[in-house]
């Protein structure tokens, strides 16, 4: 697994088109509720902002009376059902599946979990022994150094057993673990996975709505009591937060990872021809690889952070440093099959200038981009007859944004480059080398501090930020490394974006880009 630079040509299948690609105004299915965003307003004309990329969503009179029908209870009619798919795919809203009362016939569900395994019998019977037996389960011995241990293990379980001779990584026993199955869906489980019972119960009424391809379950970090075990319950790089969301690139949740998930068979025979589902010359990332495919075949991946599986983690800071560089490896393979994917930080010109005049020690001129960046948002949305009430904060919301964003990619591609700014500032006067210095500091410290300041971890501040710094250090290197092999430099360079904001109608066919 890896994260792709910031939060994805060898033998990658072309994306089929899949159902959304023919028909992207598909409705969500009668049963489904929706839960609004915590991070959606409702403006003062009843038009909702939010969404990632952010969005305002106009309101028609049929849009208001189908979000009544909403906030009541379940879709009901056709209008509610295509303006709940219109807020589900933009990120206004979230689907609320029907309960396990409206899927009560076990019988129609067919799934089977597979588990690849290299030389962790100990992990593997803690896995199993928490796997509920309702489901077979098909264990790949990816060449361990032990077959014996693995195969008294898997046989105590009542798990069925594949091996392969020669250790080809997670990918290539991921997909020996698919040959063959045929049920509807597919439950990828890592061997250091501990799931609820009930996980799969729980995520596959999400497969009511034909367009899901996959529903991924929150992977959280069991509680060890080391600095580097507490910071991993707080920053785990496979720990996407407690909000829902939609899986896509360049959203807030870009991938999910397969150390468990829940997969529709039929798209993934859709999105990878040739029965080759996960690319084996990828060591890490392969699962990010699949989620953008199954997302570019026109599917829809689900982040359901109500179910939590936990995953161990690295319990020491080398182990988890180490981890990271490894993660960030993967960004320059990724970005040779997907390289609209990869953009590190994306630039809104008029943010960024205010950042870039902060930093220079500017406050005219950063007041001066501010007052553009109002202006512009503020004349977007009265061209497009939504009040502007709310422009102000969203533009100061995108300059903490860019900030934040400026100072992850400085510690991460330039953190040597900082560290001089702060030990030898250069400038002729004091004044301009502590100006120097506390610029560097706001890029160094800013991400690390408002980090803690919003989840409040086991752990002083102090360790928290050294180790959050390492940590965009050691996978800022891992891509450096990779961009090197793979002679790219896409996983490292900023994106502009021209388009503050998308507007839309509620009435409108079109769906979010």
């Amino acid at each position: 697994m890896s994260e792709p630079a910031p939060a994805r040509p060898s033998q990658t299948a072309t994306p089929a088109a899949g159902p959304a690609a023919t028909d992207p105004a598909i409705p969500l299915p009668r049963g489904f509720g929706v839960a609004m965003d915590a991070g959606t307003r409702e403006l003062s004309d009843g038009s909702l902002f939010g969404g990632s990329p952010a969005r305002v969503l106009r309101m028609t009179s049929t849009g208001n009376l189908a979000l009544a029908q909403l906030r009541e209870g379940p879709v009901r009619s056709a209008a509610a059902a295509v303006l709940a798919r219109r807020l589900t795919d933009a990120g206004l809203a979230h689907p609320v599946p029907p309960g396990r009362a409206a899927n009560s016939d076990r019988t129609r569900l067919e799934v089977t979990v597979v588990i690849p395994v290299r030389d962790r019998p100990v992990m593997l019977e803690r896995c199993l022994a928490a796997t509920s037996r309702t489901w077979p389960v098909v264990v790949v011995d990816d060449g361990s150094a032990d077959p014996g241990a693995i195969a008294a293990v898997t046989a105590r379980h009542g798990a069925s057993l594949r091996r392969r001779d020669t250790a080809g990584g997670p990918a290539a026993a991921r997909n020996t673990g698919l040959a063959g199955i045929e049920s509807d869906l597919v439950a990828f489980l890592d061997s250091d996975c501990v799931p609820p019972a009930c996980w799969i119960d729980q995520l596959a009424p999400h497969f009511a709505d034909p367009l899901v391809a996959a529903v991924a379950p929150r992977v959280v970090a069991p509680a060890i009591q080391t600095s580097a075990g507490r910071y991993e319950q707080v920053r785990g790089s496979l720990d996407f937060g407690a909000r829902p969301a939609r899986v896509w690139p360049g959203s807030r949740v870009g991938y999910v990872p397969t150390a468990a998930l829940l997969v529709r068979r039929a798209a993934l025979d859709e999105a990878c021809s040739g029965g080759t589902f996960f690319d084996p010359s990828l060591r890490y990332g392969e699962d990010v690889d699949l989620i953008w495919r199954l997302h570019a075949a026109g599917w829809r991946i689900r982040y359901e952070p109500a179910v939590q599986v936990r995953h161990d983690g690295p319990a020491d800071w080398p182990a988890l440093l180490g981890r990271r560089f490894w993660y960030g490896t993967s960004a320059a393979p990724l970005a040779r099959r997907h390289p609209a994917n990869l953009a590190p930080l994306v630039l809104q010109p008029w943010p960024a200038g205010t950042v870039a005049a902060l930093l220079a020690r500017r406050p005219a001129m950063a007041a001066a981009c501010v007052g553009a960046a109002w202006l512009e948002l503020t004349a977007i949305l009265r061209r497009a007859g939504v009040p502007a009430d709310g422009a102000l904060r969203a533009t100061l919301t995108a300059v903490r944004q860019t900030w934040l964003g400026a100072g992850r990619y400085a510690t991460q591609f330039a953190g040597p480059a900082l560290a001089a700014a702060l030990a030898v500032p250069g400038g002729k006067t004091p004044a301009r080398r502590w100006g120097r210095r506390a610029a560097a500091a706001s890029l160094l410290l800013g991400p690390p501090l408002a980090a803690y300041a919003e989840r409040r971890p086991d752990l002083d501040p102090v360790r928290f930020t050294v180790g959050h710094i390492a940590d965009d250090a050691c996978y800022g290197a891992g891509v450096l490394a990779g961009c090197l092999r793979q002679r790219t430099t896409v996983p490292i360079r900023p994106v502009i974006s021209w388009r503050p904001l998308r507007i839309t109608a509620a009435g409108q066919s079109k769906g979010p880009d």
